[in-house]
């Protein structure tokens, strides 16, 4: 493809290179440059992409497009963003693969994965569709599961990633779209036929400092949409809805929204309701408890409907759906009078809607195993240690993904929200040891929440990746007790 192409609305500044040039690839990466490749220097976090432009010469890179005209003699194109410069670049390359399927983006800080994976699967019961998925846990391709390390991808993965979609012959195409996504111009050039707004909570604040301008990173998906579905009874919703820029659903589970819930009934198997709209009443259930399974019921039943879909069809497909791994998942613990559930709940809000809701059914006590994770924003952890001590009638405090940081040192940011006076709490800094302390004192009734991994099955220490799936140490611990 020549350079004239790939530059095709790209805004330029100046540019030194011959338009005529063919290119044979794209890369951001000076390590995967080839001869004949575009190298969109990105001036990073971590390090700049323009200390790396010689290297990709030497590799035989045909131009670079940088924010900063190089020092180095070569051919160059200038542009006022970068990062936009290589979506749109990457959405050139690759044919504008968005724009042959019907696209779908959800954000806000809890339920994105919940809403697009349940989602996927109203869309295959009630039409048949072969549907792609971009997602926290994992990308799919229809039956297909491709492992992902971020939300949202960069932008070069994800236009790469929707070529692959339309091409294996996806018809719908649904992601989770992260805040960063959108401030880092990663969905940059992508045009959504619907998007949905969940809810927004304290997080990520080490990078956008504010909540305003947290929310506003959010709302700027609104201003690329056709029709959008908005969670009325959030905080945030009216920041969201001045900023959307297309006709809007809101949905509620307090009666004041276009899409309601009503006649919620909350039971340990899962959720039901009656789902309201204009004239039409239909009722819900699926078979995942808690309750924000009905917020991220109704935001799925407003996506279906702002795609043509009735709210019976949605409904119907609903009642079969499969629980989503890691959000209030059921662990096997055949034999004991306690249940233990797992959820990715690592945020505030998270951490008090899973044990509120887990509350609502729970028989017995409720003991919480839960931290924070390191290099976040350390400003959520005496907030989550209070809400964790407050709600849960035994908390444990433990590590969750230290990182880079200290984990001790994370748990005393977590303590410095946290007094006796809130509740009984233990800390063991140990996850493994943790979770089998949880389980040595739970007794009948009691359900056990190990918080803040979820689907994860690893823990990162120091900046290494360690082995840790807690499905396997709850089954593990069962084991040696019985053995003993």
């Amino acid at each position: 493809m020549k350079l004239r192409q790939l530059l095709q609305d790209v805004p330029v500044l100046s540019c030194t290179a011959d338009l005529d040039t063919e290119i044979t690839s794209v890369v951001c990466d000076s390590r995967k440059a080839a001869p004949g490749c575009l190298f969109t220097a990105i001036s990073g976090f971590a390090s700049d992409g323009n200390r790396f432009i010689p290297m990709a010469m030497e590799k035989g890179a045909a131009v670079v497009v940088t924010e900063h005209a190089p020092q180095e003699d070569v051919p160059y194109v200038l542009v006022s963003s970068d990062r936009l410069a290589l979506a749109l670049i990457s959405a050139n390359f690759y044919g504008h693969p968005a724009k042959d399927m019907t696209m779908i983006g959800v954000t806000g800080t809890n339920g994105k994965t919940s809403v697009t994976l349940l989602l996927k699967q109203v869309l295959e019961k009630t039409l048949g569709a072969k549907v792609g998925l971009v997602g926290t846990m994992e990308n799919q391709i229809g039956s297909l599961s491709i492992p992902t390390e971020r939300t949202t991808p960069e932008s070069l993965e994800l236009q790469a990633l929707f070529a692959r979609m339309r091409d294996e012959g996806c018809q719908y195409a649904v992601m989770e779209v992260s805040s960063h996504a959108v401030t880092l111009e990663r969905i940059g050039g992508i045009h959504f036929d619907v998007a949905a707004f969940t809810n927004l909570t304290e997080d990520h604040l080490d990078f956008h400092k504010t909540m305003d301008a947290y929310c506003d990173a959010k709302a700027e998906l609104f201003r690329r949409c056709d029709r959008a579905v908005v969670n009325g009874d959030d905080s945030y919703a009216s920041r969201i809805l001045a900023a959307a820029a297309c006709p809007v659903l809101t949905t509620s589970a307090l009666g004041r929204g276009d899409l309601r819930a009503e006649e919620l009934d909350l039971e340990a198997e899962g959720i039901s309701f009656t789902c309201v709209c204009g004239e039409e009443r239909v009722r819900v259930h699926l078979p995942i408890p808690g309750r924000f399974t009905v917020y991220n019921a109704l935001t799925v039943l407003g996506i279906a409907k702002s795609l043509g879909i009735s709210l019976e069809q949605c409904a119907k497909a609903l009642a079969d759906v499969k629980g989503v791994k890691g959000r209030i998942e059921v662990v096997p613990t055949p034999g004991t009078p306690y249940s233990v559930l797992i959820d990715y709940a690592h945020t505030p809000d998270g951490l008090e809607n899973v044990i509120r809701s887990v509350k609502d059914f729970c028989k017995g006590r409720v003991i919480t195993v839960f931290g924070c994770g390191g290099d976040r924003d350390p400003m959520k952890r005496p907030i989550m240690g209070e809400i964790g001590v407050k709600y849960s009638d035994i908390a444990v405090i433990t590590s969750d993904n230290p990182r880079t940081e200290d984990p001790e040192a994370i748990i005393k940011d977590i303590l410095s929200g946290v007094s006796s006076e809130l509740g009984t709490y233990h800390v063991i800094c140990d996850r493994r040891a943790a979770i089998r302390y949880a389980m040595d004192i739970a007794e009948k009734d009691d359900i056990i929440i190990l918080a803040g991994k979820g689907h994860e099955t690893y823990q990162e220490i120091h900046g290494v990746k360690h082995h840790l799936d807690e499905r396997e140490e709850v089954a593990a611990h069962l084991t040696e007790t019985r053995e003993s």
